[in-house]
């Protein structure tokens, strides 16, 4: 059974990560929101940590072994420090980590090293549907068999970098079953469309892309000739979006509990009125709860359990109704300071909004 305590290892990760967050993240996330973009050398500074890179073996560049759990404590950082550039930060591994866990030994040996050993590159990957009903496992973007080529056609929305990234993973639909393929920019009948305009993470670039008729060899095909499991990288998509659910919420539940303490109204302290203390005991038994069903879903994921599915499932529905909830919260205990841009609990209530719609922009 995992246990509660982080290692020696991960504390360490933790306390750098966590430096990261509270330093250069919250100094520059408000910039980074006004004006839609986050600096490279933030973004570098965050992918010098080595997240992914520690993720990775040796042998395909990286330097460590991956560990989902490891993972999940770092995403809960960065997002306590901002979302837009968590996701930013964390990009790369929306490329790399599907390679790593289902990619074939050539694809991890083509791909993986030019991604690990260099700086930060703008790498993605394309899941979502602008589908009322979008279900991961049942798109609506195609991939036919023709020949030595499958033909991919469809819409794909809330792309991260796909107008700077040279390649991505594409998921569609082969005969029932989601599949990915890796695209590179330059191929004919792929077109990125415009960048979207989002009720939250403004200082993430996102973008829609269109595929008419892209043909991509067989050997580009997620693991190979015979495909992979696609649930594998959803799991691993969810228990990502748990934990940065969970670090975003304790953000605004740290700061409103601040305020709550050091405001007072009609002669006493705000967190002594009785409704303001229940909604922050509330608030903080909820975000405990959802960060032990993360950690419950990384372990299982690392060691291979088969209870992951519905643990994953339910650590990213638990945790995005949850971080709703907080963050709403945190807009409330401030009342009507809340409510504008002097304090970051209005951008922490629309951060929390997304996390209900967007799988498939972090992996762990």
């Amino acid at each position: 059974m995992y246990g509660f305590e982080p290692n020696e290892e991960q504390q360490m990760l933790i306390d750098v990560v966590r430096r990261y967050a509270e330093k250069d993240m919250r100094d520059a996330h408000r910039d980074a929101e006004e004006e839609g973009e986050v600096p490279k050398a933030l973004i570098e500074k965050g992918w010098e940590l080595g997240i992914l890179q520690a993720s990775v073996p040796a042998d395909y560049g990286g330097f460590g072994e991956r560990s989902a759990v490891t993972s999940v404590l770092a995403a809960e950082e960065l997002a306590f420090g901002d979302l837009a550039i968590a996701l930013a930060v964390m990009a790369p591994g929306l490329f790399a980590l599907p390679i790593l866990l289902v990619g074939s030994e050539e694809q991890k040996k083509n791909y993986l090293p030019g991604i690990v050993e260099g700086e930060w590159q703008p790498c993605t990957a394309a899941l979502i549907e602008y589908e009322f009903d979008f279900d991961a496992n049942e798109l609506s973007t195609t991939a036919k068999e023709e020949g030595d080529e499958y033909v991919l056609s469809g819409e794909k929305r809330y792309v991260p970098y796909a107008a700077d990234a040279e390649a991505m993973i594409i998921y569609a639909n082969l005969d029932g079953v989601t599949q990915g393929f890796i695209v590179e920019k330059s191929t004919d009948g792929l077109t990125v469309g415009e960048r979207d305009m989002t009720l939250g993470v403004h200082a993430l670039p996102l973008y829609g892309l269109h595929l008419d008729n892209v043909r991509v060899p067989k050997a580009n095909r997620l693991g190979g000739a015979e495909g992979h499991d696609f649930i594998h990288i959803l799991n691993s998509m969810r228990v990502a979006n748990a934990a940065l659910s969970v670090g975003l919420a304790r953000a605004s539940y740290e700061y409103a509990n601040e305020y709550a303490k050091d405001r007072e109204v009609l002669g006493s302290m705000i967190a002594q009125k009785q409704s303001i203390a229940f909604m922050i005991a509330e608030n903080g038994t909820e975000i405990e709860a959802n960060r032990l069903l993360t950690w419950e879903a990384a372990w299982q994921l690392d060691e291979g359990i088969e209870e992951v599915d519905k643990s994953a499932y339910l650590a990213e529905v638990g945790a995005a109704d949850m971080v709703m909830q907080v963050t709403d919260s945190g807009v409330q205990i401030l009342g009507g300071h809340g409510y504008i841009r002097e304090h970051p609990v209005e951008l922490w209530m629309r951060n929390g909004r997304s996390m209900a719609m967007l799988t498939g922009l972090a992996m762990v």
